[in-house]
């Protein structure tokens, strides 16, 4: 089964140098893990919400607007796509993710096909 993993943090969350460089190690210590088990299909990082444009269309009308829609602490600020066995296998490979220890990590699965 596939599953999205939605990574929710505070984008305001101000790290030192020093924990920064060991989410990056935790980070890459991850991709490597997920990546030797087969699991990972693909995951990015997404720019702030700042950048952020939303649109919906009602009464046929386009309306854009900048900005998440949700008003929350934490925002979305990335994803990963895995293929498991099981919800459980989703979960414990989203535990290990470092997001996970400084926001949370939302998993999802797809619909399928």
């Amino acid at each position: 089964m596939r599953y999205m993993l939605l990574h929710h943090g505070d984008e305001n969350l101000a790290l030192s140098p020093e924990e920064d460089a060991q989410v990056q190690h935790q980070l890459a210590m991850w991709i490597e893990e997920m990546v030797g088990r087969g699991v990972i299909v693909h995951g990015d990082r997404l720019r702030p919400t700042a950048e952020t444009t939303s649109v919906r269309v009602r009464d046929e009308e386009i309306v854009v607007f900048d900005g998440p829609f949700a008003e929350t602490k934490e925002q979305m600020g990335g994803y990963d796509i895995i293929e498991v066995a099981s919800l459980d296998e989703a979960i414990e490979v989203a535990s290990k993710h470092p997001v996970a220890r400084l926001g949370t990590v939302e998993v999802r699965a797809f619909w399928p096909l």
